[in-house]
């Protein structure tokens, strides 16, 4: 996909962005108010304070998170379990709508001009959804039609890309329910990747793949952002895959950034006596907490991961 009329533009600009969860309903009119003035609801700028529904507790997510991501730049988000990582990248998304701040793709608000942006985006999550009874290519195929690709160029690219991340040809034409997640991890990667979009999500793209397999979807992000000038988004708990992809990185802890710079810029600003700091080092000297939890450990299945 070409990028023209882009060419000028940032590709993400996330302004002063808030998300709460368990907040009591807000009557309609709210909302469209809301939208109608750029994310304030009152002149002077402050928004209303929410209300918990009865009983919960009111939850914030994502907490004035502000960025920019200019095009063809490759941005990381890390943090650990609960930091806000997977609901920041449903915002970006328009799958959630924020409370408060604003959220542009390439000049376009994603409230606003909803149906412009997502046929700008594409995401891969890692809980993606299939139909579970249709093959990979049926599935694939399916997609690609929603963004304008053409049948037969679909399914050139798709076995193309499924055979790079090690898809055995036999799968391509079976049930989504037989295979394993991490196959069905690299289809969502393969749906995404198959509409070349000039902005690409990816929420811990390569959780339950192989090394092999992830080394292939960090060489299709660099080509993506090559040669189709792509910008990408991604939020991952693997600290060399950041470090080897990212231009700059975001650490998220709670829901607010913590720090923002390039990989070498957070190593730097953090003194280890003398011997070189880890993204990992960093991440704790700056949180205090590991990127991933003892129950995920305990949850993981490598007999999945080696299907």
């Amino acid at each position: 996909m070409s990028t023209p009329r882009y060419a000028d533009q940032d590709a993400l600009v996330v302004e002063n962005v808030v998300k709460r969860f368990n907040a009591a309903s807000q009557p309609w009119w709210r909302h469209w108010f809301r939208r109608s003035t750029n994310g304030q609801e009152s002149p002077n700028g402050a928004s209303k304070p929410l209300k918990a529904r009865r009983g919960k507790e009111l939850i914030t997510a994502v907490d004035h998170v502000s960025f920019t991501v200019k095009r063809r730049e490759i941005f990381g988000v890390l943090g650990p379990n609960g930091s806000g990582k997977s609901t920041l990248i449903r915002l970006l998304s328009t799958l959630l709508l924020p409370d408060e701040g604003t959220v542009t793709v390439f000049g376009l608000d994603v409230e606003k001009n909803e149906m412009q942006v997502k046929r700008l985006i594409n995401r891969v999550s890692v809980e993606a959804a299939f139909f579970k009874k249709l093959s990979p290519k049926e599935n694939l195929l399916y997609g690609a039609r929603l963004y304008g690709v053409s049948g037969a160029e679909a399914d050139r690219k798709a076995r193309e890309i499924l055979k790079r991340l090690g898809l055995r040809e036999s799968s391509y034409t079976s049930p989504m329910e037989d295979m394993s997640r991490g196959m069905q991890q690299k289809v969502a990667i393969a749906r995404a990747f198959l509409t070349q979009p000039i902005l690409l999500l990816l929420d811990e793209p390569t959780t339950g793949l192989d090394p092999r397999s992830k080394l292939e979807v960090q060489s299709f992000v660099n080509e993506l952002r090559d040669v189709h000038d792509a910008t990408i988004l991604i939020t991952t708990h693997d600290m060399n895959e950041a470090d080897a992809l990212c231009d700059r990185i975001a650490i998220l802890d709670d829901g607010k950034i913590v720090a923002m710079d390039t990989p070498e810029g957070l190593k730097q600003s953090i003194n280890r006596n003398g011997h070189a700091p880890t993204l990992e080092e960093v991440f704790m000297e700056l949180t205090g907490k590991a990127l991933v939890e003892k129950d995920d450990l305990e949850d993981f299945e490598p007999e999945k991961v080696l299907t």
